[in-house]
């Protein structure tokens, strides 16, 4: 097998549930800098993709059958190799993990790369604890009203999820993956009035989400319990009039050093519109909480930001079926693209 180019930040992996023939699921590998398409990875039904944290191997859970669409299902963490996409091995996992859309939090690593967290669905919900060091499952976690892993980067042994009554839950496990208890916290959101999307962005150990009203929460992790910043509003009372709210699926993306925040906006928003296309595309700065510009929303579903000196945005345009490159220096002008790579893909991440 052929070895790739070395990889940078500008790798980027963009998973395709494919609608059509959903048993044959793709993650497409991108040059975002030259947009050369690299090559695929085969993610099944329902799959889950992650690079692990040094980077070297890609993670990929997902369900086979033995006559496609029918049979005994066996579920599976398959092992690719970063550098070639070649195919290594495979963990069998319980026939649970959740068969959702591709989000960030459906599979997460501990902080220290030892274990795979999955997310499952039954529809009960739980978390099966993957031991990569061992090649096999350590144990299932209950997780009942809870969907979402956030895993902790101050300790390998915890991970967080978010809860249908607006709370976090805080489960440890030893250091061998065995459950060694769970915590609730107090509400971090009121899931009535101001829901928030499942997708979270990090600096350190604070969490970022953002709801469907669109105001900016914040997580901070690095306690045995999360604590809650104060809420505050992206849109200001002229937008609020012009119905302006986030839409996506992965749609903001944080670059740390600068603290800026790019999230998807559309307007005439409405009760079930919290995914449409992103009209426009606005830059926050946290430091002052205030949006600072708006640019063109490239009718992106998904959004990721290089974590370099001089960053470049990635958006999945839905209406073209493909990438394009942003510049944040230059009010997000587009710089490259390349379309027509995807089916149906609303998640994309870099190599970084």
């Amino acid at each position: 097998m052929a070895r790739l180019a070395p990889a940078d930040e500008n790798r980027l992996y963009i998973s395709d549930v494919a609608f059509r023939h959903m048993v044959d699921g793709r993650l497409h590998v991108v040059d975002g800098k030259q947009m050369k398409y690299l090559g695929l990875v085969p993610t099944g039904f329902g799959g889950q993709s992650l690079l692990s944290p040094d980077k070297r191997t890609i993670y990929v859970v997902s369900t086979f059958y033995p006559r496609l669409s029918r049979g005994e299902r066996t579920d599976v963490v398959s092992l690719y190799d970063a550098d070639t996409l070649a195919y290594r091995s495979e963990i069998v996992i319980p026939p649970r993990h959740a068969q959702s859309l591709n989000y960030r939090g459906i599979i997460a690593t501990s902080a220290d790369g030892r274990f795979l967290y999955v997310q499952n669905a039954t529809p009960a919900t739980s978390v099966s604890i993957v031991d990569l060091k061992e090649n096999k499952l350590a144990s299932e976690v209950q997780t009942p009203g809870c969907w979402g892993i956030f895993a902790s980067a101050a300790s390998s042994q915890r991970f967080h999820s978010l809860c249908s009554d607006g709370a976090m839950l805080t489960v440890t496990h030893d250091a061998s993956g065995q459950p060694a208890g769970q915590k609730r916290s107090a509400r971090m959101f009121d899931p009535q009035e101001d829901p928030v999307f499942l997708h979270a962005e990090r600096i350190g150990n604070t969490l970022y989400f953002v709801s469907f009203n669109g105001n900016v929460y914040t997580a901070d992790l690095s306690g045995e319990a999360p604590s809650f910043g104060k809420p505050w509003p992206m849109v200001d009372a002229a937008d609020a009039r012009g119905g302006w709210k986030p839409g996506g699926y992965q749609l903001f993306a944080l670059h740390a050093a600068t603290q800026r925040l790019y999230v998807g906006m559309h307007p005439r928003s409405r009760e079930g519109s919290h995914k449409t296309p992103a009209a426009e595309i606005w830059t926050i700065d946290l430091a002052r909480q205030k949006r600072v510009a708006r640019a063109p929303g490239q009718n992106a579903l998904a959004l990721t930001v290089t974590q370099g000196a001089r960053p470049t945005l990635y958006a999945l345009d839905a209406m073209k079926a493909g990438v394009v490159a942003l510049d944040p220096a230059a009010r997000l002008k587009p710089v490259a693209r390349l379309d027509n790579v995807t089916e149906n893909a609303v998640q994309v991440e870099a190599h970084q």
